[in-house]
C-alpha cells in the first residue's frame, strides 16, 4: 500500500495479486486495479492499468486503419502523406483527395462504429444481458424502417433522415419497454419482445420497398445493408455532433450504470433513482444508434460484438464504454477496408463483412448463455 500526504497528491492502494514464493507476480502487480484518492479536489476511484493499455492499443490500431483506409483508392496515397494531409500539410492535390473526397467516408465509419458500440454497451449493461444490443432488440430495425419510409416517400432531404431515424428508434425503444414491462423489466423479456418487433419492422420495410419506385428501392436497399460508399460531409457532421453530445453523457451515466447491475432494489438502496437513470440511459443509447443508422445504415452486429470483445480484452465485469467505442470504430473501419480490398474491382458494403464476422460471435454468446443457464 502506498500513501502520500499533501493537498492534491495521490493516495493509492492496491493488491499485489497472487504470490509465488512470497513475491508478487510482476505482470499481475503492474496491471492489477488500484484505488486512488485525491485530497484536492476530493475525487476517488479505481485505476485499471490493463484497461488503459487496452485503450491505448485500440486507439493506435484505429488510427492506423483509419489512415490506411484513406490512403487506398483510384489514386493511392502513402500513409505518411495521408497523415500530413490530415494535419493540413502537403500539396493541394493530396489535400483535396484526402480531406474532401475520402475523409468523410472514413469519419462516418469511425463515428458510426463508436456510436453503435457505446449504444450496445449501454443496453447490454443496463439489462445485464449480452444479447440485448440495439440490432437484436429492434432499435436499428425501427430506425431503418423510418429512414426507408423517408427515402421512399421523399422525406430524405436536409435533416429529414436524421430526424426520422431518431424518431423510429425512439418509438421502437418505448414500445419494447412498454411490452416487456410486467412489474419491472428483465433482460430476457426485453430481448424476446425486441426480436418480435424487429421482425415486424423488417416486414414493414419490405412492404415499403415493394411499394416504392425502382430508384428509391435501389437507394434504400444499398443503405439497408450498411454502407459507407458515397458518404459526404453532410452525413458526417450530424453524426459527429450527436457523438460529441451523447458520448460524454454516456460516460457520466456510466457510474450510475454499474449500480443497476446489482438489481433495482439494491440500486435504489444505494441512492440511485432507478427509473430516471434507466430512461436517461435508454434515450442516450437510442440517440447514438439512431444517428449512426441514419448516417451509415444498420451495420450488422457491431453493437452486439464490439462491447463483448472490449470486455474480454479489458478483463472487466461489464463492457467498458471507452474501450467499446474504440473497438466498434476499429471493427467498422477494418470491415470497410476488407470490403474494398478483398475482391479486386468490387466494393462490398461494410455490413456484409461485419455480418460474416458477427454471426459466429452471436452463436458463441447463445451457447455461452445456454451453458450458464441464462438462455431462458
Amino acid at each position: 500500500m502506498v500513501r502520500t500526504s499533501g493537498a492534491g497528491k495521490l493516495h493509492a492502494s492496491g493488491t499485489a495479486g497472487p504470490r509465488t514464493g512470497g513475491r508478487p507476480r510482476t505482470g499481475q502487480t503492474v496491471l492489477a486495479p488500484r484505488l486512488f484518492r485525491l485530497a484536492v479536489p476530493p475525487v476517488s476511484g479505481v485505476l485499471r492499468p490493463r484497461l488503459v493499455v487496452v485503450c491505448a492499443a485500440l486507439l493506435a490500431a484505429t488510427f492506423l486503419v483509419f489512415c490506411w483506409g484513406v490512403s487506398i483508392g483510384e489514386v493511392p496515397i502513402g500513409l505518411v502523406d495521408v497523415m500530413k494531409a490530415l494535419a493540413g500539410q502537403g500539396d493541394p492535390g493530396t489535400l483535396l483527395v484526402v480531406r474532401e473526397l475520402r475523409l468523410p467516408r472514413a469519419a462516418v465509419g469511425l463515428l458510426a462504429g463508436a456510436a453503435f458500440a457505446v449504444s450496445g454497451a449501454l443496453f447490454q449493461t443496463m439489462t445485464r444481458n449480452p444479447l440485448a444490443s440495439p440490432d437484436m432488440i429492434g432499435l436499428t430495425a425501427g430506425a431503418g424502417t423510418a429512414v426507408v419510409a423517408g427515402i421512399v416517400l421523399g422525406w430524405d432531404a436536409g435533416p429529414g433522415v436524421q430526424a426520422l431515424g431518431l424518431l423510429g428508434a425512439l418509438a421502437t425503444a418505448l414500445l419494447v419497454y412498454a411490452l416487456a414491462w410486467r412489474r419491472g423489466t428483465t433482460g430476457y423479456r426485453i430481448v424476446l419482445v425486441g426480436i418480435g418487433l424487429s421482425w415486424i419492422c423488417s416486414s414493414a420495410t419490405d412492404f415499403l420497398l415493394a411499394r416504392g419506385g425502382r430508384f428509391q428501392a435501389q437507394a434504400a436497399l444499398g443503405w439497408l445493408v450498411g454502407n459507407l460508399n458515397g458518404r459526404s460531409a453532410g452525413d458526417a457532421v450530424p453524426l459527429a455532433v450527436a457523438v460529441a453530445v451523447l458520448l460524454p453523457v454516456a460516460l457520466v451515466l456510466g457510474r450510475l450504470l454499474r449500480t443497476l447491475q446489482l438489481g433495482d432494489d439494491v440500486a435504489a438502496a444505494l441512492g440511485t433513482r432507478v427509473q430516471p437513470v434507466r430512461l436517461a440511459l435508454t434515450l442516450t443509447g437510442v440517440g447514438l444508434v439512431a444517428f449512426a443508422t441514419a448516417a451509415a445504415g444498420p451495420i450488422a452486429f457491431v453493437a452486439l460484438a464490439a462491447p463483448q470483445i472490449a470486455q474480454r480484452l479489458a478483463g472487466d465485469a461489464h463492457p467498458p464504454l471507452v474501450a467499446s467505442a474504440l473497438t466498434g470504430a476499429l471493427v467498422v473501419l477494418a470491415g470497410d477496408l476488407a470490403a474494398r480490398t478483398l475482391i479486386s474491382g468490387t466494393e462490398l458494403p461494410v455490413g456484409v463483412v461485419t455480418g460474416v464476422l458477427g454471426a459466429p460471435v452471436l452463436l458463441w454468446l447463445l451457447i455461452r448463455a445456454n451453458r450458464a443457464g441464462s438462455g431462458g
